[in-house]
């Protein structure tokens, strides 16, 4: 099996032995390829988020549709598991490897002997940082994040004090979503970011650290959080004032965030297409397996989504 597109080696400290590991947490479909099919790994982060969820659907339906069969994992955002995954997939002869890293640096030393061993690689809505992968599916998420700025400065007039919800260090999404919404915020200047903090894209950790930033800065009018998840966990914080004295931002627009879209607990939510982004990493990997050259960089468009055309973006 051959593909065309180009890979620097990496050097890696994975020891030989990690590729001994199995500890595989096995989410899709397992047992006999397809007939006439490739069988490819789909390692996603975690499936504890809907978006995530959505994504493994997406690369589901494209799989089924083209005879792969799909063998999913799920690292529950533990780094150490999906390199112990991703090197059990090596060692079990995958096809191919589509990964959503845990991380975007530390997924560098999991997917190096992938590479290695001519295996190919293609990202999933977070880049991996430090080796060249086969391509990269994924949201503009710096233009996500600025107009994410726009989106909240909207909703409080231009002014005022907010706070910003991180999700996890290290990735990509959280990494490109931060620096669009700080080039974005920076043209107002009437606005001014009070605190920064993780909830690790997480629903509950970010209702603990929505409610403690809320009481250091009594005075905020705007949350932005990079995912619906930790904007959701801060209108549980704010309970009623959510919407009215301060206005929240999300991003990814699942049927959750929407939903509070609609009823007005958040201003706005940055729409991605998580089933979209499942279904061309897998048809970019059908491409590479045939033998086909890919772009390095396949980007997915987002779109701010608000009262005004919720509906168009609703199940």
């Amino acid at each position: 099996m051959k593909f065309t597109t180009t890979r620097a080696r990496a050097t890696t400290a994975v020891a030989v032995s990690a590729l001994l590991l199995i500890g595989t947490t096995a989410c899709g479909r397992g047992g006999d390829e397809a007939a006439g099919g490739d069988s490819v790994t789909l390692a996603l982060s975690t499936l504890n988020n809907p978006f995530f969820v959505d994504v493994r659907d997406g690369a589901q339906t494209a799989a089924d549709d083209l005879g792969i069969d799909l063998e999913i994992v799920d690292a529950q955002n533990d780094s150490t598991t999906q390199a112990n995954q991703i090197a059990n997939a090596v060692t079990s002869g995958t096809a191919g490897i589509i990964v959503n890293a845990v991380d975007s640096d530390a997924a560098a030393a999991a997917v190096a002997p992938a590479i290695d061993g001519n295996v190919p690689v293609v990202g999933v809505d977070r880049a991996v940082n430090g080796v060249d992968i086969t391509s990269l599916v994924s949201s503009d998420n710096v233009a996500g994040g600025s107009q994410a700025a726009d989106a909240l400065a909207a909703s409080i007039g231009e002014q005022g004090q907010v706070i910003v919800l991180q999700g996890v260090p290290g990735t990509s999404a959280s990494r490109d979503r931060g620096q669009g919404f700080a080039d974005g915020i920076a043209a107002y200047p009437n606005i001014k970011v009070v605190a920064m903090q993780t909830a690790n894209f997480d629903r509950a950790q970010a209702l603990d650290v929505a409610t403690n930033l809320l009481q250091a800065n009594p005075d905020v009018v705007g949350i932005f959080a990079e995912n619906d998840e930790m904007a959701l966990g801060a209108i549980q914080a704010l309970g009623a004032r959510a919407g009215s004295a301060v206005k929240v931002v999300g991003f990814d627009g699942t049927e959750d965030g929407l939903g509070a879209v609609v009823s007005g607990a958040m201003v706005a939510t940055i729409a991605q297409q998580p089933a979209e982004l499942g279904r061309q990493a897998v048809e970019l990997m059908a491409k590479v397996l045939a033998g086909e050259t890919v772009d390095a960089n396949v980007p997915v468009a987002v779109q701010t989504v608000t009262s005004e055309n919720v509906a168009d973006f609703q199940k």
